[in-house]
């Protein structure tokens, strides 16, 4: 499916003090969604950066979103990185143009193109100070209760911070964007390599103490559609073996000596079936059975001839392996 991603990254305001690594984070963005980790394309990246060959004006940001909205029934994404401010109608980007009375584009417009659009997916990254407030339309707010959100089917938001809080710089990063960076990156795969909004979110959220700016994570979607993908954990054709190797995801997979490749004993069969037990075992997807003969071991497993079981997660694979849902 056709994919579109627009990325504006601000250091240098013409009213208002400059950030120093709102560019540099947007760079990096483009060019890690640009393509996946085999190298196959994702999105299709425009970058525009200040300092850069345009101003990034409030009328040249609405233009590019339109652009980028405008028609098109793919999937979106839209990242921002520089200064945001909150006013009494709500939370607005600020533009290169900014000025105390009239600060950039305002985020519940932001909001309106994305769920008046056809397109089929929405994601709006913000790493900006108030960058919560994305999402929170004025008019549905109640008095103290803040947060309440008004999202299409389709739409999701990943947010630096609350409403109420500032975004953090360090060493020339977002902290947020680091973490998100860090998550496309392959730090918030599933198994099969797939990076998706809310894993990116497991992250950041993880990442972040008691102390730190609160990220913020909401949705209206039906699907988790992965915003990259990397390698998998574990090659699909070896994963695809599972229900092969296991023939009932709660039985034990007893083991010998047979399967340890440096024996003398050792049968070819086995041998290649106890590597991708290798590999399920770095997944998290089994455990042996006997922690007091095998030490939680593979090779003592074998040779204490003791076995194997999937775990959890390695259950809901086999499930998935057995319904050909890979």
């Amino acid at each position: 499916m056709a994919r579109r991603a627009l990325l504006i990254g601000i250091d240098q305001y013409d009213n208002v003090s400059g950030l120093s690594g709102c560019v540099q984070d947007a760079s990096a963005m483009a060019d890690v969604l640009a393509t996946n980790e085999d190298g196959s394309p994702n999105y299709e990246c425009r970058l525009h950066t200040s300092p850069g060959p345009d101003a990034l004006t409030r009328g040249f940001i609405r233009t590019a979103l339109e652009n980028l909205f405008g028609g098109f029934d793919g999937d979106v994404l839209f990242y921002f990185a520089g200064h945001g401010a909150p006013t009494s109608v709500g939370g607005f980007l600020v533009t290169q143009d900014g000025q105390n009375n009239d600060v950039g584009i305002q985020m519940q417009e932001l909001l309106d193109m994305a769920n008046n659009s056809k397109a089929k997916e929405v994601l709006l990254i913000l790493d900006c100070c108030f960058s919560g407030s994305l999402g929170n339309p004025a008019s549905i707010q109640n008095g103290d209760l803040e947060n309440r959100a008004l999202l299409r089917e389709g739409v999701t938001i990943l947010a630096a911070s609350r409403p109420t809080e500032t975004s953090a710089e360090f060493n020339g990063h977002g902290v947020f964007t680091s973490l998100v960076l860090n998550a496309l990156h392959g730090g918030a795969t599933d198994v099969l390599g797939n990076v998706s909004a809310a894993s990116v979110y497991a992250l950041a959220e993880q990442a972040l103490g008691a102390w730190d700016q609160r990220p913020m994570y909401k949705s209206h979607a039906s699907r988790l559609t992965p915003i990259r993908r990397c390698n998998p954990e574990v090659p699909l054709p070896t994963l695809r073996r599972l229900p092969d190797i296991f023939p009932d995801p709660t039985s034990t997979l007893p083991l010998d000596k047979t399967y340890e490749h440096t024996e003398p004993s050792k049968v070819d069969a086995n041998v290649e079936v106890f590597d991708c037990l290798k590999l399920f075992r770095n997944a998290r997807m089994l455990r042996t059975v006997d922690p007091g003969k095998d030490k939680g071991d593979l090779y003592f497993a074998c040779m204490n001839a003791t076995g194997v079981r999937l775990t959890g997660l390695g259950r809901f694979y086999w499930r998935l392996a057995r319904d050909r849902r890979f």
